[in-house]
This record gives structure tokens, sequence and C-alpha cells, in this order.
């Protein structure tokens, strides 16, 4: 009777049990590490989905890019009333390309995302004709821009696929990095939303985001022991936790190892740059080098004389030119 009671009483009052992982996930999540663009983790990441303010790094970079970081701009009307987030821009002050990122990547700045792209390209539908057609030059095929702000419109989206190498390709810009590892901007007394920044190791940007339709969007960077990773999440009801599991995961699983180095010679050739990669313990041994020669063997140094291929397993991940010694 008391075995009974029992059952009974875990049917209908079950224990309260710790949250199953998956409760954490994105309904689409990546990691890549930035300079090889190789995905270390994928998870329904080729869906196309709203992307809410994650959109601004690509508005951001093309801004870097394309404009004059001194050059102070008025803000138009159309910005001022921008709606959502905002850095509090009034119309018709003047500001500069330099402090309007900021504010479009450490304050979402909706009102910022609107001055960038007049400024750059004299209408909002000219500039999202911009971002997607860039987007699609750093292979994000799959991605359409209406705005750059990242508000709810059918002609929004993205992939976290997409989103990713977007992501790694702003990384890889000096500029862009030095404004999203920023904690607070002292010129304008601007914090970073992204909380990250100040609680997970290595972590250096970069982009928080969410509206209704997008749910809690979050683009998050690390770097540690000179492998930078970035991890996309779009429409996770834990951006920070699950960030933190995911990048700490790829952390521990895969280091950054040498594979060609331009300052030793190959074989009696040398080559012109230096090339790591992404690679688990176990892949060591699958890697394989491959020199082929593409002409007859030149006679002056310095001629070029054949390439290097770079396998993982069957896979080419790799090709350098060969120059004579």
């Amino acid at each position: 009777m008391i075995k009974l009671l029992l059952i009974l009483s875990l049917l209908l009052f079950p224990a309260h049990l710790p949250a199953r992982a998956e409760a954490r996930e994105g309904r689409a999540e990546c990691v890549i590490e930035v300079t090889s663009r190789r995905f270390l983790h994928e998870k329904n990441a080729e869906a196309r989905l709203p992307m809410a303010s994650t959109t601004k790094i690509l508005t951001a970079v093309i801004a870097i890019e394309d404009c004059d970081l001194g050059e102070e701009v008025e803000v138009p009307a159309e910005a001022a009333r921008a709606e959502g987030s905002s850095a509090y821009l009034r119309a018709g002050e003047r500001i500069s390309v330099r402090d309007l990122l900021y504010g479009l990547m450490l304050r979402s700045g909706n009102d910022c995302a609107v001055t960038l792209a007049i400024h750059h390209s004299g209408s909002l539908g000219r500039f999202a004709e911009v971002m997607t057609e860039r987007a699609a030059a750093m292979g994000a095929e799959s991605s359409r821009f209406a705005n750059p702000h990242g508000l709810p419109d059918e002609g929004h989206y993205t992939t976290a696929r997409d989103l990713a190498l977007v992501a790694a390709y702003a990384m890889q810009n000096e500029t862009f990095r030095e404004i999203v590892s920023t904690k607070y901007y002292a010129p304008r007394g601007w914090s970073n939303k992204n909380k990250l920044l100040s609680s997970f190791e290595g972590a250096n940007g970069v982009k928080t985001g969410f509206t209704t339709a997008a749910g809690k969007c979050l683009v998050a960077s690390a770097e540690r022991e000179g492998m930078t990773l970035v991890s996309v999440l779009l429409n996770c009801p834990e951006t920070y936790a699950r960030s933190a599991e995911l990048l700490d995961a790829a952390f521990s699983e895969y280091s950054m190892i040498p594979l060609l180095d331009a300052s030793m010679p190959f074989s009696g050739y040398r080559i012109r740059r230096n090339f790591a990669y992404p690679l688990r313990a176990e892949e060591l041994a699958e890697v394989r080098l491959e020199g082929v020669s593409c002409m007859p063997l030149p006679e002056k140094s310095g001629e070029l004389a054949g390439q290097v291929l770079v396998y993982l397993a069957n896979r080419l991940i790799f090709s350098e030119n060969l120059y004579i010694m």
C-alpha cells in the first residue's frame, strides 16, 4: 500500500528536476572559428529566421569600410522617429560616424542605424540593397535585408550559418573589434548591453538582439590561446548561458594548430602565408599535405613552382602557392 501511494505521488506531483540542456538551446545555433571559417557546431543552422538587432553587425561593418569615421553628419528626422531601442538622438544634431557606430553596437540605437544608412546610401531602401549584396559577398547567400536595424519585416531574415559568416568577417576588422569589445564608451556615457563581455573569459563581442518575432538573439565572440570563436543563437530563451556553454565546449574540444609556416622551407620551396586550423586531437592524424607541380621547374629564386594542398581526411581545407627557394 505504501509503495502504491509513493508511485501515485510521483505521478501526480513529479519532483522538480533540472531543466534539460535542450530547454536552453536556441531555435538555430552555430559556432564558427573566425580565420578558417570552420563550423564547429550547427543546429538548424540553415533555417531562415528573423535576427532582430544582430542585423546591426552588418550595418556597422559596411559603415566602417565605406565611411569616414571622423565625419560629422546631421541626424535626419526619420532617424529621430525610429521605433524601438534608441540612443536618443535629436533631429538636426550633428554627430560623428564613430559615435554613431558606438551608439549602434553598444546601445543598439535604431536611430543610429537609420542615420548611418541614410548617410551611406541616401535612403533606407538603397542601404538594404547594399546590405544584401555585401552579405552575399561574405558568403551569406540565404539572407535578405529590409532595414539597417532589425525591426520585424517579412523580407528581413538570415540563417545562423549566414550570420556567423558575417560576424566572422566583421571580427577580422580591427575597428569593428575595438568597438564591439568596448564595455563603456566614455565620450557619450554609453555602456555595452552585451553582458558576456564581463562574465566570460576571453569575450570580445559581438551583438545582442530581441524582438517579439525574433525572440532573444545573441552573436557572441571570444578569443583564447590564439583562437577566436563566434557563436550565433537565434530565438534562444537563455542566450548568455547557452553562448557560454557552446563557446566553452568548442574551446575545450578544438585547438588552433599551425599546419604551414611561411618562415620554414617546404621540401626546397617556400610559401608566403601561414596556415592554422581548428582541430580536435583525434583529427591530427587525418591531416595530409600534398605538393603539386603546376609548371616546369623554374630557374630563378622566387618564381612560382607549384602548390601545396592541405587535406583533412579527404577534404581540401587550404591551398597555397609554392615558390622556389
